[in-house]
Protein backbone atom coordinates (compact mmCIF):
# COMPACT_ATOMS: atom_id res chain seq x y z
CA UNK A 1 0.00 0.00 0.00
CA UNK A 2 1.10 3.87 -1.19
CA UNK A 3 2.10 6.00 2.17
CA UNK A 4 -0.12 8.98 3.19
CA UNK A 5 2.89 11.07 1.17
CA UNK A 6 1.56 9.89 -2.06
CA UNK A 7 -1.70 10.75 -1.49
CA UNK A 8 -2.64 14.28 -3.77
CA UNK A 9 -3.69 17.24 -1.91
CA UNK A 10 -3.08 15.33 1.49
CA UNK A 11 0.45 15.50 3.55
CA UNK A 12 0.97 14.05 6.73
CA UNK A 13 4.06 15.65 8.14
CA UNK A 14 4.77 15.06 11.45
CA UNK A 15 1.42 14.94 12.55
CA UNK A 16 -0.44 11.77 15.14
CA UNK A 17 -3.61 10.88 14.49
CA UNK A 18 -4.70 12.49 17.59
CA UNK A 19 -3.16 15.82 16.42
CA UNK A 20 -5.26 15.50 13.46
CA UNK A 21 -8.52 14.81 15.88
CA UNK A 22 -7.77 17.78 17.79
CA UNK A 23 -7.77 19.92 14.93
CA UNK A 24 -10.48 18.98 13.53
CA UNK A 25 -8.71 18.00 10.23
CA UNK A 26 -9.07 14.57 8.00
CA UNK A 27 -6.12 12.39 9.11
CA UNK A 28 -4.13 11.45 5.59
CA UNK A 29 -4.24 8.10 6.57
CA UNK A 30 -8.38 8.37 6.97
CA UNK A 31 -8.61 10.08 3.48
CA UNK A 32 -6.31 7.08 1.87
CA UNK A 33 -8.59 4.61 3.33
CA UNK A 34 -11.97 6.58 2.15
CA UNK A 35 -10.17 6.71 -1.42
CA UNK A 36 -9.29 2.99 -1.17
CA UNK A 37 -12.78 2.35 -0.12
CA UNK A 38 -14.23 4.25 -2.99
CA UNK A 39 -17.15 2.67 -5.37
CA UNK A 40 -14.50 3.85 -8.37
CA UNK A 41 -11.34 3.57 -9.59
CA UNK A 42 -9.06 6.61 -9.30
CA UNK A 43 -5.15 7.40 -9.83
CA UNK A 44 -2.59 10.40 -9.62
CA UNK A 45 -0.59 10.93 -12.36
CA UNK A 46 2.86 12.80 -12.61
CA UNK A 47 1.54 15.53 -15.12
CA UNK A 48 5.02 15.83 -16.51
CA UNK A 49 6.02 11.70 -17.01
CA UNK A 50 2.80 10.02 -16.71
CA UNK A 51 3.75 7.60 -14.27
CA UNK A 52 1.19 6.74 -11.51
CA UNK A 53 2.43 8.04 -8.36
CA UNK A 54 -1.05 6.77 -6.47
CA UNK A 55 -3.93 4.49 -7.46
CA UNK A 56 -6.64 3.12 -4.97
CA UNK A 57 -7.48 -0.23 -4.41
CA UNK A 58 -10.76 -0.66 -6.24
CA UNK A 59 -8.83 0.50 -9.68
CA UNK A 60 -6.11 -2.75 -8.38
CA UNK A 61 -9.04 -5.37 -7.77
CA UNK A 62 -10.56 -4.45 -11.43
CA UNK A 63 -7.00 -4.20 -13.61
CA UNK A 64 -6.09 -7.14 -11.50
CA UNK A 65 -3.26 -5.72 -10.13
CA UNK A 66 -1.40 -5.05 -6.44
CA UNK A 67 -0.81 -1.10 -5.96
CA UNK A 68 3.27 -1.78 -5.79
CA UNK A 69 2.86 -3.11 -9.38
CA UNK A 70 0.85 -0.54 -10.68
CA UNK A 71 2.32 2.60 -8.45
CA UNK A 72 5.61 3.47 -10.30
CA UNK A 73 4.04 2.32 -14.13
CA UNK A 74 3.07 4.25 -16.74
CA UNK A 75 -0.86 4.99 -16.98
CA UNK A 76 -0.56 4.22 -20.84
CA UNK A 77 0.54 0.89 -19.58
CA UNK A 78 -2.89 0.15 -17.55
CA UNK A 79 -5.27 0.80 -21.40
CA UNK A 80 -5.72 -0.98 -24.34
CA UNK A 81 -3.36 -0.16 -27.03
CA UNK A 82 -6.23 1.52 -28.74
CA UNK A 83 -6.64 3.97 -26.08
CA UNK A 84 -3.13 4.88 -26.22
CA UNK A 85 -3.71 8.41 -27.84
CA UNK A 86 -6.93 9.31 -25.77
CA UNK A 87 -5.00 8.60 -22.26
CA UNK A 88 -2.09 11.13 -23.77
CA UNK A 89 -4.95 13.44 -25.06
CA UNK A 90 -6.73 13.39 -21.74
CA UNK A 91 -3.55 14.51 -19.55
CA UNK A 92 -2.56 17.27 -22.20
CA UNK A 93 -6.19 18.62 -22.22
CA UNK A 94 -6.13 18.64 -18.11
CA UNK A 95 -3.01 20.83 -18.99
CA UNK A 96 -4.89 23.18 -21.01
CA UNK A 97 -8.04 22.94 -18.58
CA UNK A 98 -6.00 23.94 -15.69
CA UNK A 99 -4.13 26.87 -16.91
CA UNK A 100 -7.68 28.05 -18.25
CA UNK A 101 -9.59 27.64 -14.96
CA UNK A 102 -9.00 24.16 -13.45
CA UNK A 103 -12.23 22.55 -15.22
CA UNK A 104 -12.67 19.08 -15.16
CA UNK A 105 -11.97 17.15 -18.92
CA UNK A 106 -13.53 13.66 -19.53
CA UNK A 107 -12.73 11.06 -21.91
CA UNK A 108 -13.85 7.34 -22.86
CA UNK A 109 -11.04 4.52 -22.63
CA UNK A 110 -10.85 0.59 -22.73
CA UNK A 111 -8.99 -0.51 -19.66
CA UNK A 112 -7.08 -3.73 -19.67
CA UNK A 113 -8.70 -5.92 -16.91
CA UNK A 114 -6.76 -9.21 -17.75
CA UNK A 115 -5.34 -11.22 -20.58
CA UNK A 116 -7.62 -10.70 -23.57
CA UNK A 117 -9.23 -8.55 -21.29
CA UNK A 118 -10.13 -4.79 -20.77
CA UNK A 119 -13.77 -2.87 -19.94
CA UNK A 120 -15.14 0.75 -21.57
CA UNK A 121 -14.88 3.42 -18.48
CA UNK A 122 -15.52 6.62 -18.63
CA UNK A 123 -12.74 9.20 -17.14
CA UNK A 124 -12.82 12.79 -15.38
CA UNK A 125 -9.45 14.47 -15.05
CA UNK A 126 -8.05 17.66 -13.45
CA UNK A 127 -5.14 18.72 -12.53
CA UNK A 128 -3.32 20.05 -9.46
CA UNK A 129 0.20 21.49 -7.85
CA UNK A 130 1.62 19.40 -5.68
CA UNK A 131 4.95 20.24 -3.41
CA UNK A 132 6.15 17.41 -5.37
CA UNK A 133 4.93 18.84 -8.70
CA UNK A 134 2.40 19.01 -11.01
CA UNK A 135 -0.52 15.84 -10.65
CA UNK A 136 -3.46 15.12 -12.45
CA UNK A 137 -6.27 13.19 -10.83
CA UNK A 138 -8.06 10.12 -12.95
CA UNK A 139 -11.35 9.54 -11.52
CA UNK A 140 -12.37 6.36 -13.51
CA UNK A 141 -16.23 4.42 -13.89
CA UNK A 142 -17.55 2.53 -15.76
CA UNK A 143 -19.33 2.80 -18.72
CA UNK A 144 -22.01 0.73 -18.42
CA UNK A 145 -22.89 1.96 -14.88
CA UNK A 146 -22.06 5.48 -16.60
CA UNK A 147 -25.11 4.37 -19.50
CA UNK A 148 -27.66 3.53 -16.63
CA UNK A 149 -27.27 6.49 -14.32
CA UNK A 150 -27.93 8.67 -17.68
CA UNK A 151 -30.59 6.43 -18.61
CA UNK A 152 -31.73 7.10 -14.85
CA UNK A 153 -31.73 10.53 -15.57
CA UNK A 154 -32.87 10.69 -19.00
CA UNK A 155 -36.27 8.69 -17.46
CA UNK A 156 -36.40 11.24 -14.77
CA UNK A 157 -36.27 14.08 -16.94
CA UNK A 158 -39.11 12.43 -19.51
CA UNK A 159 -41.09 11.51 -16.21
CA UNK A 160 -41.16 15.21 -14.75
CA UNK A 161 -42.08 15.97 -18.52
CA UNK A 162 -44.90 13.73 -18.59
CA UNK A 163 -45.96 14.63 -15.11
CA UNK A 164 -46.12 18.69 -16.10
CA UNK A 165 -47.95 17.92 -19.06
CA UNK A 166 -50.59 16.14 -16.97
CA UNK A 167 -50.51 19.05 -14.63
CA UNK A 168 -50.97 21.50 -18.02
CA UNK A 169 -53.32 19.22 -19.57
CA UNK A 170 -56.10 19.35 -16.60
CA UNK A 171 -55.18 22.80 -15.84
CA UNK A 172 -56.36 23.43 -19.67
CA UNK A 173 -59.49 21.30 -19.16
CA UNK A 174 -60.22 22.88 -15.94
CA UNK A 175 -59.99 26.62 -17.16
CA UNK A 176 -62.44 25.29 -19.99
CA UNK A 177 -64.74 24.09 -17.98
CA UNK A 178 -65.23 27.35 -15.53
CA UNK A 179 -68.66 28.75 -16.44
CA UNK A 180 -70.49 25.84 -17.96
CA UNK A 181 -72.27 25.28 -15.45
CA UNK A 182 -72.14 24.29 -11.39
CA UNK A 183 -71.28 20.65 -12.25
CA UNK A 184 -68.44 21.73 -14.66
CA UNK A 185 -67.15 24.31 -11.84
CA UNK A 186 -67.31 21.72 -9.51
CA UNK A 187 -65.00 19.36 -11.88
CA UNK A 188 -62.85 21.97 -12.65
CA UNK A 189 -62.18 22.51 -8.91
CA UNK A 190 -61.11 18.95 -8.16
CA UNK A 191 -59.01 19.08 -11.09
CA UNK A 192 -56.82 21.95 -10.18
CA UNK A 193 -56.67 20.29 -6.51
CA UNK A 194 -55.19 16.97 -8.74
CA UNK A 195 -53.06 19.99 -10.19
CA UNK A 196 -51.80 21.07 -7.03
CA UNK A 197 -51.01 17.82 -5.29
CA UNK A 198 -49.04 16.44 -8.89
CA UNK A 199 -46.79 19.54 -8.54
CA UNK A 200 -46.36 19.62 -4.66
CA UNK A 201 -45.65 15.51 -4.94
CA UNK A 202 -43.17 16.55 -7.58
CA UNK A 203 -41.56 19.70 -6.03
CA UNK A 204 -40.81 17.02 -2.77
CA UNK A 205 -38.88 14.81 -4.97
CA UNK A 206 -36.44 16.99 -5.39
CA UNK A 207 -35.45 17.87 -1.79
CA UNK A 208 -34.50 15.75 1.12
CA UNK A 209 -36.95 14.19 3.45
CA UNK A 210 -35.19 14.73 6.61
CA UNK A 211 -32.18 17.13 6.64
CA UNK A 212 -29.48 15.69 8.75
CA UNK A 213 -26.31 17.58 10.65
CA UNK A 214 -22.92 16.85 11.63
CA UNK A 215 -23.42 15.63 15.44
CA UNK A 216 -23.68 19.04 17.89
CA UNK A 217 -25.05 21.01 14.84
CA UNK A 218 -28.71 22.20 13.72
CA UNK A 219 -29.36 22.22 10.28
CA UNK A 220 -32.87 23.66 9.11
CA UNK A 221 -34.53 24.01 5.58
CA UNK A 222 -37.22 25.38 4.64
CA UNK A 223 -38.84 26.28 0.99
CA UNK A 224 -41.53 28.83 -0.06
CA UNK A 225 -43.87 27.42 -3.14
CA UNK A 226 -44.88 30.60 -4.84
CA UNK A 227 -47.54 28.72 -7.01
CA UNK A 228 -48.88 25.62 -5.80
CA UNK A 229 -49.34 24.54 -9.77
CA UNK A 230 -46.14 24.28 -10.53
CA UNK A 231 -42.75 22.89 -10.26
CA UNK A 232 -39.72 25.40 -9.13
CA UNK A 233 -36.23 24.89 -9.17
CA UNK A 234 -34.81 26.22 -5.92
CA UNK A 235 -33.26 23.34 -3.91
CA UNK A 236 -30.63 22.43 -1.12
CA UNK A 237 -28.95 19.09 0.74
CA UNK A 238 -26.53 18.40 3.97
CA UNK A 239 -25.28 15.25 3.61
CA UNK A 240 -22.41 13.40 4.93
CA UNK A 241 -19.04 12.86 3.56
CA UNK A 242 -17.04 11.13 6.02
CA UNK A 243 -17.32 10.35 9.38
CA UNK A 244 -16.10 14.12 10.56
CA UNK A 245 -16.77 16.42 7.32
CA UNK A 246 -20.16 16.96 5.70
CA UNK A 247 -21.25 19.00 2.37
CA UNK A 248 -23.80 21.32 1.73
CA UNK A 249 -25.51 23.35 -0.82
CA UNK A 250 -28.66 25.14 -1.83
CA UNK A 251 -28.99 26.77 -5.33
CA UNK A 252 -31.59 27.85 -7.73
CA UNK A 253 -32.07 26.48 -11.36
CA UNK A 254 -33.57 28.99 -14.11
CA UNK A 255 -37.22 28.56 -15.00
CA UNK A 256 -39.60 26.73 -13.87
CA UNK A 257 -41.57 23.63 -14.55
CA UNK A 258 -40.59 19.91 -16.12
CA UNK A 259 -37.67 21.40 -17.73
CA UNK A 260 -36.25 23.14 -14.11
CA UNK A 261 -37.23 19.74 -12.20
CA UNK A 262 -34.57 17.90 -14.73
CA UNK A 263 -32.05 20.42 -14.36
CA UNK A 264 -32.38 20.45 -10.47
CA UNK A 265 -32.29 16.12 -10.08
CA UNK A 266 -29.16 16.15 -12.27
CA UNK A 267 -27.48 19.30 -9.94
CA UNK A 268 -28.16 17.40 -6.92
CA UNK A 269 -27.14 14.08 -8.09
CA UNK A 270 -23.99 15.17 -9.90
CA UNK A 271 -23.21 17.66 -6.75
CA UNK A 272 -23.10 14.74 -4.46
CA UNK A 273 -21.40 12.37 -6.41
CA UNK A 274 -18.97 14.99 -7.22
CA UNK A 275 -18.27 15.59 -3.84
CA UNK A 276 -16.97 12.39 -3.04
CA UNK A 277 -13.99 12.20 -5.47
CA UNK A 278 -12.98 15.76 -4.50
CA UNK A 279 -14.19 17.84 -1.79
CA UNK A 280 -13.04 20.77 -2.63
CA UNK A 281 -15.16 23.82 -3.46
CA UNK A 282 -14.59 24.51 -6.39
CA UNK A 283 -13.53 21.38 -8.01
CA UNK A 284 -17.15 20.79 -7.18
CA UNK A 285 -18.81 23.20 -9.06
CA UNK A 286 -16.35 22.49 -11.93
CA UNK A 287 -17.47 19.06 -12.07
CA UNK A 288 -21.07 20.37 -12.32
CA UNK A 289 -20.25 22.91 -14.93
CA UNK A 290 -19.04 20.78 -16.76
CA UNK A 291 -22.36 18.33 -16.57
CA UNK A 292 -24.62 21.15 -17.20
CA UNK A 293 -22.58 22.55 -20.11
CA UNK A 294 -22.98 19.15 -21.92
CA UNK A 295 -25.95 18.35 -21.06
CA UNK A 296 -28.27 21.45 -21.83
CA UNK A 297 -26.57 23.59 -24.99
CA UNK A 298 -27.35 24.93 -28.02
CA UNK A 299 -31.66 25.50 -28.28
CA UNK A 300 -32.38 24.92 -24.83
CA UNK A 301 -29.40 26.55 -22.30
CA UNK A 302 -29.85 25.70 -18.40
CA UNK A 303 -28.02 27.36 -15.81
CA UNK A 304 -28.00 27.63 -11.67
CA UNK A 305 -26.50 29.69 -9.14
CA UNK A 306 -25.57 27.84 -6.07
CA UNK A 307 -23.24 27.60 -3.06
CA UNK A 308 -21.54 24.27 -1.81
CA UNK A 309 -19.72 23.59 0.78
CA UNK A 310 -17.39 21.63 3.62
CA UNK A 311 -18.63 21.27 7.24
CA UNK A 312 -15.58 20.28 9.54
CA UNK A 313 -16.74 20.31 13.55
CA UNK A 314 -13.04 21.54 15.84
CA UNK A 315 -12.85 21.38 19.03
CA UNK A 316 -12.68 25.32 19.06
CA UNK A 317 -15.43 25.77 16.33
CA UNK A 318 -16.63 24.58 13.10
CA UNK A 319 -14.89 25.13 9.75
CA UNK A 320 -16.93 26.58 6.79
CA UNK A 321 -15.27 25.81 3.42
CA UNK A 322 -17.72 27.04 0.48
CA UNK A 323 -17.56 28.22 -3.23
CA UNK A 324 -20.16 29.77 -4.95
CA UNK A 325 -21.32 30.31 -8.87
CA UNK A 326 -23.31 32.99 -9.58
CA UNK A 327 -25.52 32.94 -6.04
CA UNK A 328 -26.11 35.52 -3.64
CA UNK A 329 -23.59 35.82 -0.45
CA UNK A 330 -24.32 33.80 2.44
CA UNK A 331 -24.72 35.73 5.96
CA UNK A 332 -22.64 34.48 9.04
CA UNK A 333 -24.99 35.65 12.20
CA UNK A 334 -22.40 35.74 15.38
CA UNK A 335 -23.45 34.92 18.82
CA UNK A 336 -21.76 38.39 19.61
CA UNK A 337 -24.81 39.72 17.43
CA UNK A 338 -23.38 40.99 14.62
CA UNK A 339 -24.26 39.90 11.24
CA UNK A 340 -22.05 40.25 7.75
CA UNK A 341 -21.58 38.95 4.53
CA UNK A 342 -19.47 35.89 3.64
CA UNK A 343 -17.38 37.44 0.53
CA UNK A 344 -17.72 35.69 -2.62
CA UNK A 345 -19.20 37.88 -5.02
CA UNK A 346 -17.83 37.72 -8.34
CA UNK A 347 -18.58 33.77 -8.73
CA UNK A 348 -20.64 33.30 -12.25
CA UNK A 349 -23.38 31.07 -13.02
CA UNK A 350 -23.23 27.49 -13.62
CA UNK A 351 -23.48 25.74 -16.70
CA UNK A 352 -23.76 28.84 -18.77
CA UNK A 353 -20.07 29.82 -19.86
CA UNK A 354 -17.67 26.71 -20.71
CA UNK A 355 -14.74 28.18 -18.45
CA UNK A 356 -16.56 30.11 -15.58
CA UNK A 357 -15.08 31.54 -12.62
CA UNK A 358 -15.76 30.26 -8.89
CA UNK A 359 -14.93 32.45 -5.66
CA UNK A 360 -14.34 30.59 -2.61
CA UNK A 361 -14.27 31.29 1.10
CA UNK A 362 -13.32 30.27 4.63
CA UNK A 363 -15.33 31.28 7.95
CA UNK A 364 -14.99 29.43 10.77
CA UNK A 365 -18.80 29.26 13.44
CA UNK A 366 -17.69 29.95 16.80
CA UNK A 367 -20.11 28.59 19.77
CA UNK A 368 -23.89 30.22 19.35
CA UNK A 369 -22.54 31.49 15.22
CA UNK A 370 -25.00 30.72 12.27
CA UNK A 371 -24.26 30.48 8.69
CA UNK A 372 -27.35 31.31 6.35
CA UNK A 373 -27.95 30.87 2.93
CA UNK A 374 -30.91 31.54 0.85
CA UNK A 375 -32.09 32.36 -3.12
CA UNK A 376 -32.62 35.46 -4.48
CA UNK A 377 -36.64 35.11 -3.94
CA UNK A 378 -36.13 36.81 -0.56
CA UNK A 379 -34.13 39.58 -1.18
CA UNK A 380 -36.21 40.53 -4.36
CA UNK A 381 -39.38 40.28 -3.14
CA UNK A 382 -41.13 43.58 -3.77
CA UNK A 383 -41.86 45.94 -1.00
CA UNK A 384 -43.81 49.31 -0.96
CA UNK A 385 -44.99 51.16 -4.48
CA UNK A 386 -43.16 51.18 -7.33
CA UNK A 387 -40.55 48.40 -8.44
CA UNK A 388 -38.66 48.67 -5.03
CA UNK A 389 -36.82 45.32 -4.01
CA UNK A 390 -36.56 44.20 -0.52
CA UNK A 391 -32.87 44.04 -0.23
CA UNK A 392 -32.22 46.90 -2.77
CA UNK A 393 -30.56 49.08 0.18
CA UNK A 394 -28.96 46.06 2.80
CA UNK A 395 -32.45 45.27 4.14
CA UNK A 396 -31.24 41.47 4.78
CA UNK A 397 -27.87 42.16 6.31
CA UNK A 398 -29.62 44.65 8.87
CA UNK A 399 -32.56 42.18 9.81
CA UNK A 400 -29.90 39.18 11.01
CA UNK A 401 -27.64 41.66 12.79
CA UNK A 402 -31.53 42.89 14.62
CA UNK A 403 -32.07 38.93 15.16
CA UNK A 404 -28.36 38.01 16.71
CA UNK A 405 -27.64 35.75 18.62
CA UNK A 406 -29.37 33.57 17.34
CA UNK A 407 -29.72 29.41 16.23
CA UNK A 408 -30.82 27.83 12.86
CA UNK A 409 -34.79 27.26 13.94
CA UNK A 410 -35.43 30.79 15.41
CA UNK A 411 -33.83 32.66 12.55
CA UNK A 412 -35.23 30.27 10.00
CA UNK A 413 -38.83 30.97 11.89
CA UNK A 414 -38.33 34.99 11.68
CA UNK A 415 -37.53 35.12 7.85
CA UNK A 416 -40.70 32.53 7.58
CA UNK A 417 -42.61 35.65 9.39
CA UNK A 418 -40.46 38.05 7.16
CA UNK A 419 -42.10 36.09 3.62
CA UNK A 420 -45.67 36.04 5.55
CA UNK A 421 -45.17 40.21 5.66
CA UNK A 422 -44.49 40.65 1.83
CA UNK A 423 -47.51 39.17 0.78
CA UNK A 424 -48.26 39.05 -3.27
CA UNK A 425 -44.65 41.32 -2.97
CA UNK A 426 -43.27 37.18 -3.10
CA UNK A 427 -43.53 36.24 -6.74
CA UNK A 428 -40.90 33.39 -6.82
CA UNK A 429 -40.09 30.77 -4.88
CA UNK A 430 -37.65 30.64 -1.53
CA UNK A 431 -35.09 28.25 -0.15
CA UNK A 432 -33.29 28.36 3.10
CA UNK A 433 -30.74 26.40 4.73
CA UNK A 434 -29.45 27.61 8.26
CA UNK A 435 -26.31 25.96 9.63
CA UNK A 436 -25.28 26.62 13.29
CA UNK A 437 -23.86 24.75 16.37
Amino acid sequence: MTSSDDLPSVSADSKTASDFEASGALDPRQALRLLDTAPTGYLAVDASTGIIRYANATLCRVVQSTVDDVVGSSVGALFAPSSSSTIAALLDSSVEADAEAGMAVGASADLVTGLDASVAVQIMANRSVEPSGAVVRLSLHSAAAHRIRERNLIDARDDAVAAQTDVENALTRSQSALGESEDARKTAESERTQIQILATTLQRTLLPPVLSAPAGMEAIGYYHHSSTEEVGGDFYDVFPLDDKTWGFFLGDVSGKGAGAAAVTSLTRYTLRAAAVFDRDPVTVLDNLNTVLHHEFRGDDPRFCTVVYGTITPGETGVAIHLASGGHPPALHIRADGTADYVDTIGGQLVGALRTPHFRAAEITLAPGDVVLLYTDGLTEAHVGPGRARYDDSGALEAFAAAAAPTTPARIIDDLVGLLAGFGAGLQDDVALLALGN
